[in-house]
């Protein structure tokens, strides 16, 4: 019996607080169906105290006056508890989300200390000042922190992802009000923890869980500066929508339906190797999945045999057993979802060639099997629409013009592959690609260099220096002429 994870107080400006609202958020396991934790639901009035103690932090505090090194420090000390705590951490999020243990291990415990060092190599080396030759004499260009932050973030990643805008945010001087969505914030329960024992300074975060309606409050309130949301593109447009009302700046990491793509000269096995984990990683509760498979009509059987061969071998199971590699999915509309979706798939006319239901032995948890449809037309639902859960589409095409077409053809724009027996050439493939990440004979995520997506899939930027700049506001201060700097 998993023993129940209760928090009565909301973290504002470092410190805990009661609430100022009476609702609680009940957080529910998707592998037992059972309540296990609750949290308060923060309200309005809470939202307007964080903004309040996070504007005065930001205009008059010592946060944005510190030195870079002084504030690198605090969040490397952020980074370093991530390393000790991050079995419990992983814990965490899979009891809440269904992430496999042994993938949350890595993705969302060491993920997150990953990226908070690539923040900090970042901005040791970024030019915060920075003297040119203008047209009309000298200037002094300047990068000034945007202000106070508005982090909104999902729940199948959200330590991860919560790094990817406090670490910018904290190391330019920003002050954020954090809001993890309802379905997992006990884990920012562990992160209110560490960034106090890191020695935050007072106000410079705030942690509100809270349903849309009061994240859309947070958005829309006048004292954000800044909003940086990860989730949906029905929710992406209406963040933007919300925020354009005091012209707040946005940033925004969308959906996906990233094709992985198999040339005709691929070595099949460490191709499969390299996509299946890529298509099923998390649950396919991942912006990033690469959901369409594209195959070469030459090789299409073998590929199809080896891809469902793969799926079917998957182990699925408690997220908490070490051996599972593909848990339940967060909620039971989650589950509904792909599970509707199979079934337009099969009225689409696709196959099925692995999968297609429940698990076998799983009645309790809202389970559903790896699931692979073959003979699938791009135009299909299943192949255009963002299902977020376990279902993936194996496409074929004549010839590589086709190929090129087929993963342009969507509305999304954020990752994708191509697996072939020519590095330079799979190098001129991605060139073609409109996607705002891209793989040869690889899948991952550098974080020292620009996350984000083309067309539906986002506006911005993440990680590197491209996603440093997001945080910060350019200033132009003209010198009289003649002046040389350090002269």
């Amino acid at each position: 019996m998993t023993e129940l994870v209760e928090h009565g107080h909301l973290f504002i400006g470092g410190e805990w607080t009661d609430p100022l609202g009476t609702d609680t958020i009940e957080i529910v396991s998707p592998h037992t169906e059972q309540v296990i934790g609750s949290v308060p639901h923060a309200s309005r009035a809470d939202v307007d105290r964080a903004v309040a103690v996070a504007r005065k932090a930001f205009d008059e505090g010592p946060w944005p006056r510190m030195s870079l090194d002084e504030r690198i420090a605090v969040v490397t000390r952020i980074k370093d508890a991530f390393a000790v705590r991050h079995e419990e951490i992983a814990r965490s999020i899979s009891s809440q989300n269904g992430s496999p243990y042994s993938w949350s291990v890595l993705a969302q415990a060491l993920g997150p200390m990953m990226v908070y060092d690539a923040a900090i190599q970042v901005a040791r080396a970024y030019p915060y000042e920075e003297h040119r030759q203008g047209a009309l004499g000298p200037i002094l260009v300047r990068r000034e922190p945007v202000g106070v932050v508005a982090a909104v973030i999902p729940w199948n990643v959200p330590q991860f992802v919560a790094a990817a805008k406090l670490a910018p945010a904290l190391l330019t001087g920003s002050t954020v009000i954090l809001k993890p969505s309802p379905e997992s914030p006990l884990d920012s329960y562990i992160l209110a923890d560490i960034v106090r024992e890191a020695g935050l300074p007072e106000g410079v975060l705030s942690i509100l869980p809270a349903d849309r309606e009061v994240s859309e409050y947070l958005v829309g309130h006048p004292g954000v500066d800044k909003v940086a949301f990860t989730g949906s593109v029905a929710a992406g447009r209406r963040v933007m929508e919300v925020a354009a009302r005091n012209l707040t700046r946005v940033t925004l990491e969308l959906g996906g339906k990233s094709a992985a793509v198999i040339l005709p000269d691929a070595d099949l096995e460490p191709a499969i190797a390299g996509i299946v984990p890529a298509a099923w990683m998390n649950n396919g509760q991942a912006c990033v999945a690469q959901t369409r498979v594209l195959a070469p009509r030459s090789r299409y059987e073998e590929v199809a045999e080896a891809l469902a061969a793969a799926a079917g071998a998957l182990v699925v199971g408690d997220p908490l057993d070490p051996a599972t590699q593909l848990g339940p999915l967060v909620a039971r509309r989650q589950q509904q979802r792909s599970l509707d979706y199979i079934r337009i798939g099969q009225e689409e006319g696709a196959k099925v060639l692995a999968g297609g239901g429940r698990p076998a032995g799983l009645e309790r948890g809202w389970y559903v099997e790896p699931t692979l449809f073959g003979d699938v037309d791009n135009s299909m639902r299943i192949a255009r629409e963002e299902i977020f859960g376990p279902v993936v589409c194996l496409i074929p095409y004549a010839d590589e013009a086709e190929a090129v077409r087929v993963a342009n053809d969507s509305e999304f724009g954020l990752s994708g592959s191509v697996w072939t027996g020519d590095v330079e050439h799979g190098i001129d493939f991605a060139r073609q690609v409109r996607t705002g990440t891209f793989n040869v004979n690889t899948f991952s995520l550098d974080m020292l260099g620009p996350f984000g997506g083309y067309k539906n899939s986002g506006v911005g930027r993440e990680f590197g220096p491209e996603g440093l700049s997001e945080y910060l506001e350019h200033k132009m201060i003209h010198l009289p002429a003649g002046y040389a700097a350090g002269a």
